[in-house]
């Protein structure tokens, strides 16, 4: 606070001590869940090239996206994977997408992210078309949400997956841009009954059925494993996995499922037979 002081003879003091501290401990000050939005700024100002310094930042929710900016060149790739896992604070800082586009540590897909946030992307008519009264059975109402939505820049799209109603939700994993797809399962509105409906919808992208997979929260509900493990559209690598998780019943029905891969109708075949033999007694 006092590197920004009006007198010049205290900013340069406060300044010369400041660079003067280990890092460990500016790291571990930035760290707290309380520090101000000054020592932010600062740090990313002045001592963002410093090793910690720009991850610290990223890794710590209190500190707005906005005042990443002048260190986010220096983020890794696990800083930036932090953000892009909380897309509400990353889709309120558009600038900070554009800025981290420069990040010599983003991956393919995290660029992809970032370019998606800043675009002026409209939904198109064709996907308005597929909008059925599975999303909002009353015609008027389908008509007015898909109205609001024509309207809406990704980033702002991203803010309404995110903060959104159900039939937001249940038109935005439709979306055509990937980061809004994953703000929906980012949202702290989601049901379990939504979540249950998504991993049944062959419609999704095979990168948003892994990701409902990948997600434990979601995986402890049994009927999000079954539907994902029936659904023709989850990857392979996925289904294998979540294969011995599925009850005998379930398992059964899988193995003559003939809209599933045929390794993982055979496998479930397998598996029926294996635990259908009796077991030797020790």
């Amino acid at each position: 606070m006092l590197a920004a002081d009006p007198d010049q003879m205290i900013r340069e003091i406060a300044s010369g001590v400041f660079v003067t501290l280990p890092m460990s401990s500016v790291v571990a000050a930035i760290a707290r869940p309380g520090a101000p939005l000054q020592l932010f700024a600062y740090c990313a100002a002045e001592l963002g090239e410093r090793p910690g310094i720009a991850d610290a930042l990223a890794n710590n929710t209190h500190c707005p996206a906005d005042l990443l900016r002048p260190a986010a060149r220096y983020l890794t790739t696990s800083a930036v994977q932090t953000l892009v896992e909380d897309l509400d604070r990353l889709s309120t800082s558009p600038g900070l997408a554009a800025l981290l586009m420069m990040t010599p540590s983003l991956t393919a897909e995290q660029r992809q992210m970032m370019e998606e946030i800043q675009q002026d992307h409209f939904l198109s008519d064709e996907l308005f078309a597929q909008i059925g009264d599975e999303v909002e059975p009353d015609q008027a109402k389908r008509q007015t949400l898909l109205q609001k939505l024509a309207r809406m820049h990704v980033a702002e799209r991203v803010q309404l997956a995110l903060k959104g109603n159900r039939e937001d939700r249940m038109v935005l994993i439709r979306d055509p841009c990937k980061v809004v797809q994953r703000a929906v399962l980012q949202s702290a509105r989601i049901t379990d009954t939504e979540v249950e409906g998504f991993a049944a919808m062959a419609s999704l992208t095979d990168e948003i059925l892994r990701l409902i997979a990948g997600n434990r929260k979601f995986r402890k509900d049994y009927t999000v494993t079954r539907n994902l493990i029936n659904n023709p559209k989850t990857p392979l690598d996925v289904s294998l996995h979540l294969l011995p998780t599925i009850n005998p019943v379930d398992l059964k029905s899988l193995s003559t499922n003939k809209n599933v891969a045929d390794t993982l109708r055979n496998s479930a075949l397998r598996l029926v037979r294996i635990r259908a033999k009796p077991r030797n007694d020790s």
